[in-house]
């Protein structure tokens, strides 16, 4: 898919309206489940939104429930009757809808193919929420509306990111709990079940450890499944889709200590054969910056197994420090958490 259709689809955050499905500019059909009674969206307010993204057979393929993190979108001109700025016209904030892009429409005006991941739709199909709507006021100048609304949306972030430090804890307590969990707690905060204590001797800072994974969300999707955002297991991969052709699974190679902090304890606790599984709080894992998929504050758990354990020979130079903390796969695999 080229970046262009890309950035399209996911900017293609659209709405609905009322309890039977209507018809709308370019193919576009939608309805609006609950109004909010507000003033509609125009062009130039900037819109902040919660969205669940599927196809026509009700696959999910992105929500911002799962990430916990609503998007920001400023309302532009539209470049065809049924875009992304067109749809968004219908609606006013507190509304929550459902619509439908046409895909034929989409192609059409871009210039470009439909996807294959949409070869057998017409549509691309979005719930989703308005939960704010700032405008400009009258005769305000640009300059002073883009300030007021950077400074807003600021300020309603860092609300946003205290809410989910705070919330942590909880989500942690809550995953334990839901999966009858019996775990040591180390003094890193580091939450964990040996499952198979494994054999040998303990991987160490510098060694390489063969690896199989899975990690996870601690909070479930809308599919009421705990979401997976990497694994070594290609079919566990094709199930959440996450897939990636061309990459290679099944056991990964990494040097212990180039990981992120919990997932570098992690693999220390068991020798070859073992298999822990570890529930990473954030400090230990991406923090309050989040990467990927992985939002801000966000607990992980991974399942690993340690296939096998790779002292350095003797003479071997060291392997350098990373330069940044990651979580599970190896620099020189081309994939890292």
């Amino acid at each position: 898919m080229k970046k262009s259709l890309v950035i399209l689809l996911a900017a293609t955050v659209g709405l609905a309206a009322c309890n039977t499905e209507k018809k709308g500019p370019g193919g576009l059909l939608y309805k609006i489940h609950k109004s909010g009674g507000k003033d509609k969206i125009k062009e130039g307010d900037v819109v902040k939104l919660n969205f669940i993204q599927k196809n026509e057979r009700d696959s999910v393929l992105g929500s911002t429930y799962d990430s916990e993190q609503a998007q920001i979108f400023p309302v532009g001109k539209k470049q065809y009757a049924g875009d992304m700025q067109d749809v968004l016209t219908l609606f006013g904030e507190g509304d929550s809808a459902t619509f439908k892009i046409n895909l034929d429409t989409m192609a059409f005006h871009s210039k470009q193919p439909k996807p294959d991941m949409f070869k057998n739709d017409k549509y691309i199909v979005f719930t989703v929420k308005i939960e704010k709507v700032f405008k400009k006021g009258p005769n305000e100048a640009d300059s002073t509306f883009q300030k007021r609304a950077g400074d807003f949306f600021q300020s309603d972030y860092k609300a946003d990111m205290d809410k989910k430090k705070a919330a942590e804890p909880t989500k942690i307590k809550t995953y334990i709990d839901e999966n009858n969990l019996k775990v040591q707690t180390s003094a890193s905060g580091l939450q964990y079940v040996i499952t198979a204590p494994g054999s040998g001797v303990k991987a160490v800072d510098g060694d390489t450890v063969s690896v199989n994974y899975t990690g996870k969300f601690t909070k479930k999707g809308e599919d009421k499944k705990y979401k997976i955002f990497d694994t070594s297991d290609e079919k566990l991969a094709k199930e959440a889709k996450v897939h990636q052709p061309g990459r290679p699974y099944g056991p990964t190679k990494m040097v212990v200590g180039g990981t992120v902090p919990g997932f570098t304890e992690a693999l220390k606790l068991v020798g070859k054969g073992g298999k822990v599984t570890a529930i990473i709080p954030s400090k230990l894992g991406y923090g309050e910056q989040g990467g990927g998929p992985i939002g801000p504050f966000s607990p992980l758990v991974f399942e690993i197994e340690v296939i096998d354990v790779i002292k350095p020979k003797a003479g071997a130079t060291p392997p350098p420090a990373p330069v940044a903390p990651t979580a599970g796969h190896s620099a020189n695999d081309g994939h890292k958490h």
